[in-house]
């Protein structure tokens, strides 16, 4: 992926009701701050009036080098959306499903409120961080701070292009932001985020070709493998979703990490979606196998450390959020619309494909 838009704008517009950056470019450099909300009833108040405060402070920031394409999105766990907003939830919230499957462990670990810190250069980005963590002063404590890089020709640290089947166009918001599905939260979306560490000796023991069949691409080239040689385990494989025809996509923005002192070399994943489903089967594919058994042989070699799930709510909501509601919180209503249809009784399958009523290409 190179550094260039996925959309002509950082924010979506749906229905009149604005979306984080949740589709901003592709950047040189990320910050992804995971924090816990901080027990009572102050702790709540201060991270409300955060909320209406945000746009403001990434614009101030932002100031200082309008080139570099400073955004932040701020996503909220299934626990402190109770707590924070009431029991009006999104329809897809939920605590990050743990997997277990042999050696192989897709961890479920805490987190009240993502961060996702954007910009060309890291000076923004860590300014963002350090100003977000000022204001919210004594409310939150901090579990987990990365901070990402763009690595050669914008490969991971295991030496593959990372991200190539990223949707591009109108595709990523048809990819990631909610719809008329769920009106009360249109414009938002939903966000996976999983720390790996990668075992980089035993993965450069391995040739160049077996390296290949592992991911399911050219290691030099990025060309994807036919499928009469590529592995049915292949990374590239194992995380293509369709149903009813359709392929279901998400839109990643991984970034690698490390800190060569301590031997510690790994991937941030991060996958938004409209919907957790499709990145949640994503990673039962991985971790369990698709059919069970025929795992991600890249876990093999890549360990996950973290795991938590969030909801994106829309810039709308964001803004309309007041500091003390007197415990209860309801999301500002969408402009008035026809009626999104029934979703009907479940028959076991992902239930996207009536989502959006025309195909979505990779």
């Amino acid at each position: 992926m190179q550094d260039v838009p996925l959309t002509t704008t950082a924010t979506a517009a749906v229905d009149g009701v604005v979306s984080q950056a949740v589709a901003s470019p592709l950047t040189r450099a990320a910050i992804f701050l995971v924090v816990t909300i901080n027990p009572g009833p102050d702790a709540r108040t201060a991270v409300r009036s955060f909320c209406a405060d945000l746009a403001g402070l990434v614009r101030a920031v932002e100031f200082r080098n309008l080139e570099a394409g400073l955004t932040c999105v701020m996503g909220i766990g299934s626990d402190a959306w109770d707590r924070v907003f009431g029991q009006h939830r999104p329809a897809g919230l939920h605590p990050f499903r743990e997997i277990k499957a042999g050696s192989r462990h897709a961890v479920s670990t805490p987190g009240d409120l993502l961060f996702h810190i954007r910009a060309r250069n890291m000076d923004l980005c860590f300014e963002l961080a350090t100003q977000v963590m000022a204001s919210l002063g004594d409310a939150v404590s901090v579990v987990d701070e990365v901070h990402g890089f763009r690595y050669f020709d914008d490969r991971d640290l295991l030496g593959f292009v990372d991200g190539t089947e990223n949707p591009r166009g109108q595709a990523v918001a048809e990819a990631a932001i909610i719809g008329e599905e769920d009106p009360a939260f249109i414009g938002g979306s939903y966000v996976i985020v999983q720390k790996y560490l990668h075992d980089m000796a035993g993965w450069n023991a391995l040739s160049t070709e077996a390296q290949e069949r592992i991911i399911g691409r050219a290691k030099l080239t990025d060309i994807e493998m036919d499928a009469a040689t590529k592995p049915t385990s292949a990374h590239s494989a194992l995380t293509v979703i369709t149903e009813n025809g359709q392929q279901l996509q998400i839109l990643r923005d991984n970034m690698p990490f490390g800190n060569a002192g301590a031997g510690e070399f790994g991937t941030y994943f991060i996958g938004y979606c409209r919907t957790p489903r499709v990145t949640e089967q994503m990673i039962e594919n991985m971790f369990i196998g698709r059919p069970p058994g025929n795992y991600d042989h890249l876990l093999d070699f890549s360990r996950a450390v973290t795991g938590t799930l969030f909801f994106v709510p829309s810039a709308t909501f964001l803004d309309a959020v007041e500091a003390d509601d007197g415990g209860a919180a309801t999301p500002p209503s969408p402009p008035a619309t026809e009626p999104a249809p029934s979703a009907g009784v479940s028959d076991g399958s992902l239930g996207i494909g009536s989502l959006k009523g025309e195909d979505r290409h990779e």
